[in-house]
Parts: structure tokens; sequence; C-alpha cells
């Protein structure tokens, strides 16, 4: 499937929800030095997520209770399921913060300090543990160049070059 299919696809996706599925861009920006990353996920998928990891079947990711944050929620289950090497080396991902975009929030991630590098491992697991039929959609962006996977329960890994 090419790239324009994914961008006709996807908002569809996001409309008839049944389908569990996030989508996280991921832009390297040279000047900056910087990974710029955003994730789209649904917010009924991931609270219920929660609830089953954190044992609290009552939580309410809009308005947590406990003394957290739906951001200090967040940022924790992110680190926990969401990595990205360059050139085999792990890179520490700092949380930025979220937004609300209609049934879905859109989570802010930052690589910085980014050298240059060939090979981008990502690893996103979000959502598997709940849903066996989740997919997360990654596309990564260097300079004119574009390149995705398709992570599964089944293959929640993958690697892409860029030369």
């Amino acid at each position: 499937m090419t790239l324009n299919s994914y961008l006709y696809i996807v908002p569809i996706l996001f409309y008839l929800h049944p389908i569990h599925v996030s989508i996280t861009e991921i832009e390297f920006d040279r000047k900056d030095k910087a990974m710029e990353i955003m994730m789209r996920v649904f917010i009924d998928d991931l609270e219920l997520t929660l609830r089953n990891s954190l044992n609290k079947p009552e939580l309410d990711i809009l308005n947590p209770q406990y003394g957290s944050t739906t951001d200090q929620l967040v940022e924790k289950y992110l680190a926990d399921h969401f990595r990205i090497t360059l050139d085999n080396k792990i890179q520490k991902t700092r949380y930025l913060g979220h937004e609300r975009e209609g049934e879905a929030f859109i989570f802010y991630i930052e690589v910085p300090n980014v050298s240059d590098w060939k090979t981008i491992g990502i690893h996103n697991d979000i959502i598997m543990a709940t849903y066996d039929d989740q997919s997360n959609i990654v596309h990564v962006y260097v300079d004119d160049n574009v390149k995705s996977l398709r992570l599964t329960p089944r293959v929640p890994s993958g690697n892409l070059t860029f030369d």
C-alpha cells in the first residue's frame, strides 16, 4: 500500500473506529537535531488498556483520580511500550504532552540531541495487550523520504534504513 493510500484510509479508520489502530509520525528535524513524534490513539482503547494494566476498572482517562494526571498516566505507559533506536542505540524519549482531537488523543514526544543516523528501530506495542487485532502504523520522515511500518502483536518492532 502506498503512502497516498494511507492518507485516504486513515481518516476513514478514525471515523469508523471498530478497527484498532494507532498512527505515529516521526520526523527527523536535522536543523534542530531532534526526532519530533506525533502519535494518534483512540481514547477509549487507551482507557481500557490502562484500566486493565493498572487494575483500576473505574479509571476515567479524561478525568483521572488517584493523584495522577492524564499526562502522568500516559507518559509512563508510553515509556514502557514505545521505544526508538538509532543505529542500534536506544534513544531517550521525552514526553511533551497531549491534546484531544475528537475521539483520539494526539501525544507529542521528542528525541533530543540526535546525530545523523542510517537505521531507525521502532518498538510500538501500545494497546496490543488489549486487542489482538491492534495495528500501529508508523511513518518516518527524513528530508524528502517517507518510509512506513505496520506493527502488530506478532511483529511489534521493525527497522527502516535511510541512505
